[in-house]
């Protein structure tokens, strides 16, 4: 069973294009309409800050860093030290992206609306990554997640991986779009999502085993050394040295979708920091993005939904790689 070699118990997550989120509900939707919407919630979101409020959550502690400017990055910033988070924050000139959710009451279904974001220059991406490095020396784990905004060329995320790999840190990336295609090297474990990994190698991936063997060619490109597909509603497959593990979900009643990837993110860095192997870490990951559909927008799932998830997971599948 495949065990990395973690030392320490912290984590250190990276969010390059952090947003406000805003999240309020109304009856029906109508296009054109002036539309009367509950009071609104306001949580500091995007990956890298989603995955530390889990991960703090489910009892690690958690640094983040990430850049932020204007009205809406002071109340990012804000609200994360209000929740006792720690945080490095990169003051940039641009305006902190807003996001807004909208929950259909009627129908149950959900709108999301993601901004671009601020575009970050190259002092300011200098200065995220000099304060990964000085905060990564005394992580046991760091994790980017989330898109690149704008002015941040897609081979940063490949720069992180190198920061990782000077100081021996275990790096964890769930990233999309050219964030995810510009990495090569360095990456411990790559979470794609099954449309990120069609992305990644330009096929329909229909199959199981169409999947685990998109998987692994990441794997011997050298992009990374473990990657694992979220299939949403399906659960996750873990492609892993000659094969993989097929992770069933976990049942839990609909609810809102976002940060649920984070959490699952979060959820297995954290059964690494506890000396897990990294099956078992996966099958805590699988339960924490389960239980983020138990709470409102994107607050953080709680430790106890987790662990009870957790010991109602079923066993992970081994699946065996299929080659021509």
């Amino acid at each position: 069973m495949t065990t990395l070699a973690v030392t320490g118990h912290r984590i250190l997550t990276l969010t390059m294009n952090p947003a406000l989120d805003i999240t309020t509900s109304t009856d029906v939707v109508h296009s054109t309409d002036k539309l009367r919407c509950a009071a609104a919630r306001y949580d500091a979101g995007g990956g890298g800050i989603n995955v530390a409020h889990v991960a703090q959550a489910l009892g690690t502690d958690a640094t983040a860093v990430f850049p932020a400017g204007g009205p809406a990055g002071d109340m990012v910033h804000n609200l994360l030290v209000a929740e006792g988070l720690a945080v490095r924050r990169v003051k940039i000139g641009g305006s902190t992206r807003e996001s807004f959710t909208v929950d259909e009451t009627s129908t149950g279904k959900q709108y999301r609306f993601v901004l671009p974001g601020p575009e970050l220059t190259v002092a300011e991406q200098t200065e995220c990554l000099l304060q990964l490095r000085r905060a990564a020396a005394s992580a046991a784990i760091v994790v980017a997640s989330g898109s690149l905004p704008p002015g941040v060329p897609p081979d940063f995320y490949q720069q992180v991986a190198n920061v990782c790999a000077d100081i021996g840190a275990v790096f964890l990336l769930d990233t999309s779009g050219g964030g995810l295609r510009h990495v090569n090297a360095g990456v411990t474990l790559l979470k794609p999502s099954l449309r990120e990994l069609r992305g990644c190698v330009g096929r329909e991936l229909t199959t199981e085993a169409e999947q685990l063997a998109a998987a692994h060619e990441l794997i011997s490109r050298g992009c990374a050394e473990h990657v694992l597909v979220s299939l949403g509603a399906q659960g996750a497959l873990l492609a892993t040295g000659g094969g993989g593990h097929r992770f069933p979900p976990v049942e839990v009643p609909a609810g809102s979708g976002v940060g649920a990837g984070d959490a699952m993110v979060a959820g297995v860095a954290v059964g690494l920091t506890r000396g897990w192997p990294l099956v078992k870490a996966v099958r805590m990951g699988i339960a924490a993005g389960a239980a983020m559909l138990l709470t409102p927008g994107t607050a953080p799932c709680t430790r106890e939904d987790a662990d009870r998830l957790f010991e109602l997971a079923d066993s992970p599948v081994e699946v065996q790689l299929v080659t021509s």
